[in-house]
């Protein structure tokens, strides 16, 4: 198989509304299939190998990597109303190891090492925009590949929850009217101030959200996007909030830390950002073997979507071995549109060999 070198990419150094507007065309390449019969929250699809919603800005950049071996396309997270991206920087190098918590402190780094921090804010075109774009791009998706809409609500000074899961529902709604074959609510963003970022930690909150989305989206797939949760009592309580109501559960989405540039001074005005890449890796494998544990255990039907530092077959195969049914890839996508291709190329590679005996030596 010929991969295409020099693909367009996401760049960093242009801004968000720059990258938005310049989407590359797909492209024409002979993707090899892989072996096996896989779905995603009961829908058939071509493979487990999916995109997260940060690198799919709008249905340009979904079909881009549709046409890149990706098999299950998540639509950048939108909202009830149009917002504005942080400013610059939205993607910061950083210098770490493997993360294993939250709230820990890390260098900024002068160029990509395999972890970066994220900071975009959650930005969205308005619904007369966003909806007209996801009904056009699922139109155009080739057949085996699933359009999914991450949405979130946004919170309003002096609001409710009960005010918080009615938008969501309604964006969640609009979502379904438009095509998409899933509906992914964002429940955990650490670049936010506000409580649609941190719902993931408030089990009574988030149930209240995952039952209003539901009913909006009524017997279409529903996903809860979580941050980085090790405690098994935290997990128990939030597998019964959201239990009766999701069909999967996409983690992690980043692992909080503080980051330091030159002289030791605080990036982001000293929030904490999303570091996202290889540093979340090994955390986010061991989260999902913990949830697939407590998921027996609790006999719930919930499908467990794994993200966070993929880059190779092998690195799926963990994910999928730790009991994830599909995998999303950001980091690695969007510094190499090109993974989707050589993990398929390298696909029987990763398929574990049984140890020889020693008598067949």
């Amino acid at each position: 198989m010929h991969i295409p070198q020099h693909l367009p990419r996401y760049e960093p150094l242009r801004s968000y509304e720059e990258n938005y507007r310049s989407a590359p065309a797909p492209v024409s390449v002979d993707v090899p299939p892989l072996e096996g019969r896989y779905r995603f929250c009961g829908l058939p699809v071509d493979s487990p190998l999916g995109i997260p919603a940060g690198p799919l800005l709008n249905g340009r950049w979904v079909l881009y990597y549709a046409s890149l071996g990706f098999d299950i396309l998540t639509y950048k997270t939108v909202r009830s109303a149009a917002r504005e991206c942080y400013a610059m920087p939205n993607l910061q190098p950083v210098q770490t190891g493997p993360l294993e918590r939250s709230g820990s402190r890390v260098p900024a780094a002068d160029s990509m090492r395999g972890s970066w921090a994220v900071s975009f804010g959650m930005p969205s075109r308005s619904p007369e925009v966003w909806r007209g774009d996801v009904e056009q791009t699922r139109k155009r998706l080739p057949s085996g590949k699933l359009l999914v809409v991450s949405v979130v609500g946004t919170a309003q000074p002096g609001g409710t929850i009960d005010d918080l899961a009615r938008d969501y529902a309604q964006c969640a709604r609009w979502a379904v009217e438009s095509g998409a074959d899933a509906v992914e609510a964002n429940l955990s963003c650490p670049n936010v101030a506000t409580c649609d970022g941190t719902l993931y930690q408030q089990p009574d909150s988030a149930a209240v959200v995952a039952a209003a989305l539901r009913s909006a989206v009524e017997a279409v797939p529903l996903i809860v996007k979580i941050g980085h949760l090790t405690e098994p009592s935290w997990i128990d309580a939030l597998l019964t909030a959201v239990g009766p109501h999701v069909s999967g559960i996409a983690m992690t989405n980043s692992i909080a830390a503080h980051v330091e540039g030159s002289q030791r001074r605080h990036m982001f005005g000293g929030e904490p950002r999303g570091i996202c890449g290889d540093a979340t890796r090994d955390a986010s494998v061991r989260q999902v073997a913990l949830f697939d544990k407590l998921l027996t255990a609790q006999r719930r039907q919930i499908r467990l979507i794994g993200v966070g530092g993929i880059g190779t077959a092998a690195h799926v195969r963990h994910y999928l071995e730790a009991g994830a049914e599909s995998v999303q890839l950001a980091t690695s996508a969007m510094v190499d549109p090109a993974v989707a291709l050589k993990i398929r190329q390298n696909w029987q590679a990763a398929i574990p060999r049984p140890a020889s005996s020693a008598g067949s030596r």
